[in-house]
């Protein structure tokens, strides 16, 4: 019913993007970051600035500890190679992207927000801080807010109080677009454990090039000049021309899509869709679109039965119909180049991802494994599940403009489901 009609696809927006990646890109595809010297080495001393030349990689986070790693491991290839300090700065090239930092649509008072960050060539911790509030120390006193880490860029206006123990614990974040001060209000009780929010930062080239040097300079590296974002230099330094002194690459896309499928990750399908576009010229909304729209068509797909308008399905202007999203999931379950990671990406009903929680219990739980979607008035779920007599069945269920409640529609979805799976031709 309806599966003709154009509808607000929420998150099932990423069926769309990692399709294209894994066509065009393929699974064993991995994003590159690497170190350039600008001088010479003498003395022990690199005569120069150190370049960071980023592809879009968005796996390096310090949440665990893993980028400490990584960046102490950085400065062991560095010593290795003769360099004990960098006379100059540490600059972010981040030039593989353009500079449009946000999806078409976006809604303002979302940018702020852990999941509408800013999308770069350089980006650090999903590009997002972390905002911790404490009670202060008695009835009516601010609360005690740090933000973290220190390189985030992020500067804070703390307008919250600490409340009677029997209070309600809130807190409301705004930011201008054009400033880096969160203004905080709200209350926190008194003897309260903290409360943590993840935010956006403003300049992710800047966070992660801060972050580096520091890392660095805890490593052993000394390092002289600034970390500074080379679209601010006048004079940048080529990353053609010096010598490339260290190589990471992320894990292949076939980790970074369970990532971004079972978490429903926005940071990485925006990331995609630069990166689909990138092949003839740097990263761009523009030139992904146009890539996913071209593969779509390659697979029969009429351009009349989509709009795109970014990767993660955050874009009120997105809009697909039912038919066009099973028909990308049976042409991946028909293609074995396409389909094994694909499908090992999906959240898994009743067990794993945002659908660990829904239809527990029954034939769909670790059967039925499809995308969710998740907006105002906008819930989604396409995939595909067995049937009682285990035949293969692909599945899209979009529901728009609803005026009840959405945990009805999300149980009326997973009835619907369950149903699939309970199914016989017998």
């Amino acid at each position: 019913m309806n599966g003709g009609k154009l509808l607000l696809p929420a998150s099932n927006m990423k069926v769309l993007t990692l399709a294209a990646a894994a066509d065009r890109l393929g699974w064993d595809f991995s994003f590159e970051t690497r170190l350039v010297g600008t001088g010479v080495v003498a003395g022990g001393v690199l005569q120069g600035d150190l370049v960071v030349v980023g592809s879009g990689d968005p796996s390096i986070d310090d949440w665990e500890g893993a980028a400490t790693r990584l960046f102490q491991g950085w400065a062991d290839t560095l010593k290795a190679s003769g360099i004990r300090t960098i006379s100059g700065r540490i600059v972010g090239d981040d030039d593989s992207f353009d500079d449009q930092l946000w999806g078409a649509g976006w809604a303002w008072d979302d940018l702020d927000r852990s999941f509408a960050t800013g999308v770069g060539a350089l980006q650090f911790n999903e590009n997002t801080a972390q905002i911790r509030a404490l009670p202060g120390i008695r009835l009516g006193a601010p609360a005690s807010v740090t933000v973290g880490p220190a390189g985030s860029g992020l500067v804070l206006r703390n307008l919250m109080t600490t409340a009677g123990s029997q209070t309600a614990a809130s807190m409301a974040v705004r930011r201008r677009l054009d400033s880096p001060t969160l203004e905080l209000r709200g209350a926190i009780p008194l003897g309260s454990l903290p409360i943590v929010r993840n935010v956006a930062v403003t300049n992710p080239t800047m966070y992660f090039v801060t972050e580096l040097r520091d890392g660095l300079i805890k490593s052993g590296v000394d390092v002289l000049g600034a970390a500074v974002d080379i679209d601010d230099i006048a004079d940048p330094p080529s990353r053609a021309t010096g010598t490339v002194l260290v190589t990471h690459r992320s894990p292949p896309l076939s980790e970074l899509a369970v990532t971004m499928m079972r978490l429903s990750q926005n940071l990485y399908a925006e990331t995609l869709l630069k990166t689909i576009g990138a092949r003839n010229t740097i990263g761009a909304l523009e030139s992904g679109r146009t890539a996913v729209a071209s593969m779509l068509q390659e697979w029969g797909i009429a351009a009349s039965d989509f709009r795109i308008a970014d990767g993660s399905g955050l874009s009120p202007y997105d809009l697909v119909t039912p038919d066009v999203l099973a028909t990308i999931l049976a042409h991946v379950a028909q293609e074995p180049r396409l389909r094994d990671p694909f499908q090992a990406s999906l959240p898994i009903a009743g067990q794993e991802g945002t659908l660990a929680e829904r239809m527990k219990g029954t034939p769909a739980e670790g059967n039925a494994r499809a995308k969710t979607g998740s907006l105002s008035n906008a819930r989604a779920v396409s995939g595909y599940v067995q049937s009682a007599e285990n035949e293969p069945l692909v599945f899209s269920i979009m529901v728009n403009n609803f005026g009840g409640a959405p945990d009805v529609v999300e149980r009326t979805i997973d009835a619907i489901i369950v149903r699939l799976a309970q199914f016989s031709r017998r």
